[in-house]
């Protein structure tokens, strides 16, 4: 039984550690990134999913975990290490704010097991994961987003306050973003921001401003996919 207490031991004055504690909280952090991914995966809900993000808050997660090993009780080494994970940069954006927030929450459960506080390691994964979970099939906080609202208007119909009679009727608020001329000048496109009222359907605005521009080309765009 000592044999095994020691290989698990953990030195409280200088914080060193033995290799199996260290491989025990690399495989702490692994479970518990792989429950995390898991989540991520019933609460996707943006339009590119990737296979390699899911797998970067694994490893993100182990790796934290060996990084929390090497520096904890020394400063000068963590101040080091950091300076070197600060140059690392994703290879393509993150635009989800979701997928930020699952990156930090992998990153906080690998350094909660890499200081081997497994049961706030694995309390923060459970609660967190409830949350996030909860929040999704609740549909908290969902709001009716902003369109893009193009019409193409004949050049001898070109008035910036054509439509603004419908808009002001079939609209929460708009916004004119943009006029330009195009097909050699002879048309007009005029893009506005838009927000619905409640109720009102796109097709009717369509059709409402069909008859206005004399049915030339309308249409409404979302930033994200709707449901």
């Amino acid at each position: 039984m000592d044999m095994i207490n020691n290989l698990f031991a953990v030195n409280t004055e200088t914080g060193e550690s033995t290799i199996w504690m260290s491989l025990f909280a690399m495989a702490i952090a692994l479970v518990l990134s792989l429950i995390i991914t898991q989540v991520y995966q019933l609460t996707f809900s943006g339009e590119s999913y990737s296979q390699d993000f899911v797998h970067t808050i694994v490893m993100m997660s182990v790796v934290v975990s060996v990084v929390m090993n090497v520096v904890s009780g020394n400063a000068g080494v963590a101040f080091g290490l950091f300076a070197v994970f600060s140059l690392i940069r994703f290879r393509s954006a993150v635009t989800n704010a979701k997928d930020i927030a699952y990156i930090f929450f992998g990153l906080c459960v690998g350094m909660t097991a890499g200081l081997f506080q497994f049961q706030l390691a694995i309390a923060l994964t459970l609660f967190a994961s409830a949350v996030f979970y909860l929040l999704f099939k609740s549909n908290y906080g969902q709001g009716r987003s902003t369109q893009m609202l193009k019409v193409m208007v004949p050049e001898n119909l070109n008035d910036e306050q054509l439509l603004d009679d419908i808009l002001v009727e079939q609209t929460e608020e708009f916004k004119l973003r943009q006029v330009e001329t195009t097909n050699l000048g002879t048309m007009i496109l005029y893009t506005f921001a838009i927000r619905n009222k409640a109720g009102v359907k796109d097709r009717d605005l369509l059709d409402r401003i069909r008859e206005r521009n004399a049915n030339l080309k309308v249409s409404i765009s979302y930033p994200q996919a709707i449901d």
